[in-house]
């Protein structure tokens, strides 16, 4: 008799050690001995789904989704798929059970009010808030304009404080309110990462007009002054995320992975924040570094920096998604199984024009995007040595 207890908790440990080929071996064994528990299936979805068979893991999760429509977290793991491989239009209805969790539940706002469905609103007041991550709002900032264009409504946006100067700089809202403060009155709410189920947000409809954010002019001068002494090119440098990212050990690394970007005729900029901002004290021989950590004061800071350097090489973090909305060029170095919004198998992505994207062609390897980057930054800092060259960066780099 299978131990089926026994074999699913050992298939989720191996998964989560990071062998999800084994993890299938157990899922596999497990349902061919007649096991048809959530668990077993669960784990075989995302088996697959870590070994980037991402279209199987869709159809298994939608088989378990038709039979089990009131389990919540594998409607969210549905919608990330679906996201994944471009489907927008199921994946942002499943999207919005993504506070239904045990571990999300508490995040959601309790909103006495309906929420808004896409239909235009004359003289009513519209309430759109911030929601998740610094990246998200960044990324999701944009729709605000065509809410208020779609709605004819009054916005009003709740956001945080970390990010008000952009949203104060950006187009779209009528009154601004911080997350915590009590907002004005209004007539209908939407969360900013619900704006794209309320509107039917397609891939045709990105990336709307870019730049949509911009830095603030007195820090950009400030910078210009701090940064005018170093040698281009200037590449700021983004080597690891929040540590608390549920996937944050597949998508950061460390400085010294990046060893082989260091070369002559390159400054490089640490504009890593957070306990892996320490690495760049002792940086890779041969990469000459500049350390803005401490002088780093908030994302306006940021936006100031990336306004005057030539690119941004960054994981997958907010800096990256503040350089697409300022049209700052980024290479942005992604895992082999990346985030929903980065989809598969190209080199550019939808939502911000001047970002290039780096994949790993094998799950856990860093060396071949690594190695792949290096020669690009290559060129870059070769075509800036030559004389005939255009001086400006190019857009996308």
């Amino acid at each position: 008799m299978t131990d089926v207890t026994a074999l699913e908790a050992e298939g989720n440990a191996l998964l989560a050690a990071g062998h999800p080929e084994q993890a299938e071996q157990r899922a596999r064994r497990l349902l061919a001995s007649g096991s048809m528990t959530v668990t077993s299936f669960h784990l075989l979805a995302l088996s697959v789904r870590a070994q980037g068979r991402i279209e199987e893991c869709r159809d298994i999760l939608g088989q378990m989704v038709e039979r089990l429509p009131g389990n919540l977290t594998l409607r969210f793991e549905l919608a990330e798929t679906l996201l994944m491989l471009g489907d927008f239009e199921r994946g942002w209805r499943e999207y919005h059970h993504r506070y239904g969790m045990p571990h999300t539940a508490s995040l959601e706002r309790k909103v006495q009010k309906p929420r808004w469905d896409g239909r235009p609103i004359p003289g009513k007041t519209l309430l759109i808030h911030d929601e998740q991550g610094y990246g998200d709002t960044f990324q999701f900032l944009r729709m605000v304009s065509w809410a208020k264009q779609r709605s004819q409504a009054r916005v009003v946006l709740q956001i945080n404080l970390d990010q008000k100067g952009f949203a104060q700089r950006s187009a779209g809202a009528d009154a601004l309110v911080l997350r915590g403060e009590l907002p004005p009155p209004f007539d209908v709410h939407c969360e900013m990462m619900s704006l794209p189920m309320a509107m039917g947000l397609t891939l045709s409809d990105l990336p709307g007009a870019c730049p949509y954010l911009s830095a603030e002019p007195a820090r950009v001068k400030r910078w210009r002054r701090r940064l005018a002494r170093l040698p281009r090119p200037l590449v700021g440098l983004v080597w690891a995320g929040r540590p608390t990212h549920l996937n944050d050990a597949a998508r950061s690394v460390t400085l010294d992975t990046l060893a082989p970007l260091g070369m002559p005729g390159v400054t490089f900029l640490a504009l890593q924040k957070g306990p892996a901002e320490a690495q760049a004290a002792t940086p890779p021989p041969g990469m000459r570094i500049e350390r803005l950590g401490d002088e780093i004061a908030d994302f306006e800071d940021t936006a100031a920096i990336l306004s005057l350097t030539d690119l941004l090489i960054s994981v997958d973090s907010s800096p990256v998604h503040l350089a697409g909305a300022l049209g700052r060029p980024a290479w942005v170095v992604l895992p082999f199984v990346p985030d929903w919004r980065w989809l598969l198998e190209r080199e550019d992505t939808p939502w911000y024009p001047s970002l290039r994207l780096f994949r790993q062609d094998r799950r856990g390897d860093w060396s071949g995007v690594v190695t792949r980057v290096a020669s690009a930054l290559a060129g870059v800092r070769d075509e800036r040595r030559d004389p005939l060259s255009d001086r400006a960066p190019r857009r996308g780099v």
